[in-house]
């Protein structure tokens, strides 16, 4: 199995990872990882359980130093760089965590105006203008933004975990498992807002998830991670028709394939 590029004009890509490797003692979670990230698509990183997707979307941010290999931010190296370099970098960033990672102690506003307080220095009063209008963008009415998290439904809190990702603007957005505990009706919701909400700001996506539904809404392009690696990878419209039996078996939901599971 081989890594495929999306994209294999480096000056076209936002992200780069090449041959990106990172272990936790004997278990090697990114064997040589490969992918690029067209500048302003939305990539969707489809697997299993327990592929790599989180532990490649942590390297990315930071979160991780992996073991070896490049990966690459608007063609700078960022992997093993300085903590001045990193904060460069995280100003791009935008992110919606699975579990929406909201401050029970705060406020809505204050959550979604987070990191233009705290990351931007700006003044509190211009922050929740712009948090309230963030909150507004994601179908939320304004007098959300003085209620606290546990008083939203898991839905509220996902849109407003949207709103705290776009509220600054960023140029790279991650999505991690966007729908994760959402029923249908809401994970299409969810799923239609990402899509708004990336075109409006022109920003690069990269999600992850083993949601098909949302894969395919969502995505400019899907690459398919196994055992560490990217094994495909290409546009949206190319899933069903990828000749590989991995793919195959993963978006069909087919037990028997070259994909196992155990049972406990």
């Amino acid at each position: 199995m081989n890594d495929v590029h999306a994209n294999t004009n480096t000056q076209d890509n936002k992200l780069v990872l090449s041959k990106v490797s990172k272990s936790f003692g004997s278990n090697r979670v990114l064997n040589n990882l490969s992918l690029n990230v067209p500048a302003g698509k939305s990539m969707v990183v489809i697997g299993g359980s327990g592929t790599g997707k989180s532990v490649m979307l942590k390297c990315i941010l930071g979160l991780l130093e992996a073991d070896s290999g490049s990966i690459l931010i608007d063609g700078q190296e960022s992997a093993g760089c300085n903590i001045k370099t990193r904060g460069e970098f995280m100003k791009k960033f935008g992110m919606l965590f699975q579990g929406g990672a909201l401050f029970d102690s705060l406020r809505i506003w204050e959550n979604v105006a987070f990191g233009l307080i705290h990351g931007q220095g700006m003044n509190k009063k211009q922050a929740r203008e712009i948090a309230i209008e963030k909150i507004c963008a994601v179908g939320l009415s304004p007098d959300v933004a003085e209620f606290f998290p546990a008083e939203l439904s898991g839905g509220m809190q996902k849109r407003v975990g949207l709103a705290r990702a776009v509220a600054t603007s960023p140029e790279i957005i991650f999505f991690d498992e966007p729908t994760t505990g959402l029923d249908p009706i809401m994970a299409d919701v969810i799923n239609d807002l990402i899509v708004d909400q990336v075109q409006d700001l022109g920003a690069t996506a990269l999600s992850i998830t083993h949601d098909m539904a949302s894969a395919r809404k969502i995505a400019d392009y899907i690459a398919m991670i196994f055992e560490g690696r990217i094994i495909w990878s290409g546009s949206v419209g190319d899933l069903d028709h990828s000749g590989s039996e991995h793919v195959e078996q993963f978006i069909h939901g087919r037990a028997d394939g070259p994909i196992t599971r155990r049972v406990a």
